[in-house]
């Protein structure tokens, strides 16, 4: 099988007018009833002719600015020029409609679905699960008891090991006064040729979008990837990794044990992050880093120095008080 993967994209729809759409969540709507609607997607990777949903004054600049062509907000304002508005009062609801309605659930109750798509000399076995429109590719080796949700993509020589889940829905909750709504997800997870995806790892689909394993990029047992999170190629993670949803790695990075990503930043290409460290900001390309929060790993680590000496200095002053008395 020829790997040919398609990724960032929104969840795409067949092309439904303005007035289309406003009849199914039943709202009103500015701008041209004619104007096109041809896919769902959030802020953070949205496109031309995709529907984008906001609901909180902090973000109304973002989103009318967006790529977005079509926005569903909870406040009256002026439609920018080419676009259209959909004016709702709880836009996060009536996107999950819009979802729910374009992409219904179905599942598949067969261990292998009908409508799986497994390349040539991949070997899936015993207990594994792989749902609606999965395509894995050719020499593939999937491990007993994966779980690889409904339209998940699988390149050529990928190893996954035994527990792990890939496609799990995105940690993506609005809070209610007594509950937590769900973001229903309607991404996929992308992985590349060439990757190996150690023991009971949990790799999240996008919201709307891709989360993305790059080529030839290795990941040691327990690691969790976020929902829209793109690793580069050749990246290594070891054990206990967690990344958070919307960051950017870059290809050639290392994250050593137990180190934890906050969401929406970017790690650049060749970073080295140190076992246990919390990276919370943006990361320069080609340099080490330790801590929490995450530094450059020479300092960080003369800061620690510094902060063992402490207490002898402390005491030398108590002593050179204790003397000028």
């Amino acid at each position: 099988m020829i790997f040919i993967p398609i990724f960032g994209i929104a969840m795409k729809i067949p092309a439904h007018t303005l007035t289309d759409i406003a009849a199914i969540i039943h709202v009103e709507f500015d701008g041209n009833p004619s104007h096109v609607v041809t896919g769902l997607n959030e802020i953070h990777k949205v496109e031309e002719g995709d529907i984008v949903f906001v609901d909180h004054p902090k973000y109304y600049d973002k989103a009318l600015a967006s790529k977005a062509t079509t926005i569903l907000i909870n406040k009256k304002v002026e439609c920018p020029k080419g676009k259209a508005l959909l004016f709702s009062g709880d836009p996060f609801s009536d996107y999950n409609k819009l979802v729910a309605h374009f992409q219904p659930a179905n599942f598949s109750l067969k261990a292998i679905s009908d409508t799986a798509v497994i390349g040539k000399n991949t070997i899936i076995m015993p207990g594994s699960y792989v749902g609606n429109q999965v395509k894995i590719g050719d020499n593939c080796l999937i491990h007993p008891n994966v779980v690889i949700y409904d339209n998940c993509v699988i390149g050529n020589d990928v190893i996954i090991h035994a527990g792990t889940v890939i496609g799990a829905d995105a940690f993506y909750y609005k809070k209610r006064t007594d509950k937590f709504e769900k973001m229903i997800s309607c991404g996929r997870v992308v992985i590349e040729d060439d990757v190996e995806i150690g023991a009971l790892c949990t790799i999240d689909k996008g919201v709307s979008g891709d989360t993305v394993i790059g080529k030839g990029t290795k990941f040691d047992n327990h690691i969790h990837i976020g929902h829209d999170t793109t690793i580069g190629k050749m990246c290594l993670f070891a054990e206990g990794v967690g990344v958070s949803g919307v960051v950017t790695i870059e290809d050639n990075v290392t994250l050593w044990g137990q180190v934890g990503v906050v969401s929406d930043l970017t790690i650049g290409k060749g970073a080295i992050v140190l076992g246990q460290s919390g990276v919370t900001k943006d990361l320069e390309a080609g340099k080490t880093y330790f801590g929490s929060p995450a530094a450059e790993a020479r300092e960080a680590m003369k800061e620690k120095v510094m902060i063992k000496k402490i207490p002898g200095i402390l005491e030398q002053l108590k002593q050179v008080k204790l003397t000028q008395e």
